[in-house]
């Protein structure tokens, strides 16, 4: 699945044009290394999006194509 569909399904970014922003400006790495929105993410995969002053961190546990509001969450886990 595409890093800017994948931040837009699992809720991490509102908006896939957004995502596709973000990603492009180079604030978003994959495994350690800058990704552009058309990065394709595998389970297991471990994401770091800079927002501001903060970083979010993340690893990616499913890939759905379709996901409700309330299991969005459930795609990734938070890294410390």
């Amino acid at each position: 699945m595409r890093l800017d569909k994948f931040l837009k399904l699992s809720r991490v970014i509102k908006r896939r044009t957004v995502a596709n922003d973000v990603c492009q400006a180079g604030r978003v790495t994959v495994n350690g290394k800058p990704a552009k929105p058309s990065v394709k993410l595998k389970v297991g995969d471990e994401v770091a999006i800079l927002f501001g002053s903060g970083e979010v961190r993340f690893r990616v546990l499913s890939l759905q194509e379709t996901v409700r509001k309330e299991e969005a969450a459930s795609m990734y886990e938070l890294i410390e």
